[in-house]
C-alpha cells in the first residue's frame, strides 16, 4: 500500500505527518509505503496511491485522482490519524 502525506512545500508538516503515519501504521501492525510531497508532485504521485493524507486547504487541489484523499485537522494527534486510517481501510 502506498500512501502520501502531503504539505504546501513537501518538507516540514508533510514529514511530521508521514512519520506520525508510521507510528499509527506500525501500531496497527499495517505494512505500507509512506512518502512525503508537496503539492505539485503529489498530484502525480497519488496516481498509483491508496491514500492521500492533507489538511483541509489542500484536499481540493489534490484533484481528481482514485487514491483516497483524508483531511488531517492535526498533523501531530496519533488517534485522529488512527481513527481515519482504520476507518479508510474497513
Amino acid at each position: 500500500m502506498k500512501i502520501i502525506a502531503v504539505c504546501g512545500m513537501g518538507i516540514g508538516t508533510s514529514v511530521l505527518l508521514k512519520m506520525n503515519t508510521e507510528k499509527v501504521l506500525r501500531t496497527l501492525g499495517i505494512d505500507a509505503d509512506v512518502e512525503a510531497a508537496d503539492i505539485g508532485v503529489a498530484r502525480g504521485m497519488a496516481r498509483d496511491a491508496e491514500i492521500v493524507l492533507t489538511s483541509e486547504e489542500l484536499a481540493e487541489e489534490i484533484g481528481d485522482v482514485e487514491a483516497q484523499v483524508i483531511v488531517i485537522d492535526n498533523f501531530f494527534d496519533l488517534e485522529e490519524i488512527t481513527e481515519k486510517l482504520t476507518s479508510a481501510l474497513e
